[in-house]
């Protein structure tokens, strides 16, 4: 597995979005490093859960900024983020109470959700941030 790399491509041009951004690719990259090398189950399942709960800390965060500069799409995107922590948390729970491994389809389903959002969903609501902030 390689490293997810942060670069202009993920940037939506507010700084204080892709300074999360990146905590969160540093984190990914965390995950599947410790997942390659065969990492212990206990520290696997610590990176895991402070990705997820900077995940849930960023979403809230964005969801501020959406409501301070009145986002058109709050609702829309709002959704989005609770599907993706119900699917981040599906995946912890097969990890933790079913005792699965994390997988390569498991890293490559996070590679695609993290990056998936921020170059739709986060892009247009960069867009418009950088419009009205």
């Amino acid at each position: 597995m390689k490293d997810l790399v942060w670069d202009k491509m993920l940037s939506v041009q507010v700084d204080e979005i892709d300074e999360d951004h990146r905590r969160l690719v540093e984190l990914f990259n965390i995950l599947i490093h410790s997942v390659a090398d065969g990492d212990a189950k206990n520290y696997i399942e610590a990176v895991l859960e402070e990705l997820i709960s900077c995940t849930v800390w960023h979403f809230r965060h964005e969801e501020r900024l959406m409501l301070k500069y009145g986002y058109a799409s709050f609702a829309e995107h709002k959704t989005e983020h609770q599907e993706l922590i119900e699917s981040a948390r599906a995946l912890q729970q097969k990890f933790l109470q079913e005792g699965k491994p994390v997988t390569s389809e498991d890293i490559t389903f996070l590679e695609h959700w993290l990056t998936g959002h921020i170059l739709t969903a986060d892009m247009q609501l960069g867009t418009f941030l950088c419009h009205a902030m």
